[in-house]
């Protein structure tokens, strides 16, 4: 019997209409929710990005701006633009899309970024405030991960999870997420000798390492709920991810396609957690 399908695009479409109602009931007191997307340069990717989560914004009635600047733009007007944004209040998030140019610290201008308007999660001390369990903003695809593995219904208390990839933007901070949620996680990467040996006795498998087929069937326990983060193209170019789909697919119990999986619920945490800042200023 093939997995269960988690499917992405309609648990986003639930949680934005969400965010929609509370956006609007948020601005009918007088705050709306504001997000600014800074794009450094013309990487067609990030413009394929950015567009998309301006017209999410839109869409669930988020105020949004976007701001376009050529690569040449030094690092020291990009932090004081940042810095300008720190002090509106209209402007409850701030984006700066990566990469940016090479002769830009990606680190000092995340670390510019007010934490208070950090909602992609990425800076030090959004970091250490997930590593403490403390409140703060959770970056956006491992936040989605978190909530298409609740929507199966699984308590994942007591369970097996690995994680596989350990960056700072989705590993990490992945497995810090299961641990909350009380699964016991092993974190596998490059170094890891032997994948299998880890997978198979997992529970939850969280692939998240930009290389297909990295996870194949006689990889995974039978029942197991695994999430793909990957984002590939195959032999014949269609988009796919880390999971040999096919293969996996008949073992697994719970499965996140590639697209329609993971993708679109890391704008939806986006919005999410540029509501949640609003929401702050009105407490």
């Amino acid at each position: 019997m093939p997995a269960q399908l988690i499917n992405g695009t309609a648990l986003s479409q639930q949680i934005r209409a969400d965010v929609a109602r509370r956006t609007a009931a948020l601005t009918a007191r007088g705050v709306k929710p504001g997000l600014a997307v800074i794009l450094v340069g013309e990487d067609p990717a990030s413009a394929v990005y950015v567009r998309n989560k301006v017209k999410a914004c839109g869409e669930a009635g988020l105020h949004s701006v976007l701001e376009k600047y050529d690569a040449s733009l030094s690092e020291a007007d990009l932090l004081a633009r940042i810095e300008a944004l720190n002090a509106d209040p209209a402007i409850h998030g701030i984006l700066v899309q990566m990469p940016l140019p090479k002769h830009i610290n990606p680190q000092r201008v995340i670390e510019t970024i007010s934490t208070a308007k950090d909602v992609d999660g990425y800076s030090v001390q959004s970091a250490g405030d997930l590593m403490a369990g403390l409140p703060g903003f959770r970056p956006c695809t491992p936040y989605g991960c978190m909530k298409l593995i609740e929507s199966t219904g699984v308590d994942l208390r007591g369970k097996h999870a690995v994680v596989i990839g350990r960056s700072n933007t989705v590993g990490k901070p992945m497995a810090l997420l299961l641990l909350q949620a009380n699964a016991t996680v092993t974190i596998c990467h490059s170094g890891t000798p032997d994948l299998g040996l880890h997978t198979r006795q997992a529970d939850v498998v969280v692939a998240a390492v930009g290389r297909r087929n990295t996870v194949t069937a006689d990889m995974v326990k039978p029942g197991a709920i695994v999430i793909d983060v990957g984002m590939n193209r195959n032999d014949e170019g269609k988009l796919c991810g880390d999971l040999d789909f096919a293969g996996v697919s008949p073992v697994a119990g719970w499965i996140t396609p590639v697209p329609g999986g993971v993708g679109p619920m890391t704008i939806t945490m986006l919005l999410v957690n540029t509501l949640e800042s609003a929401e702050r200023v009105t407490r």
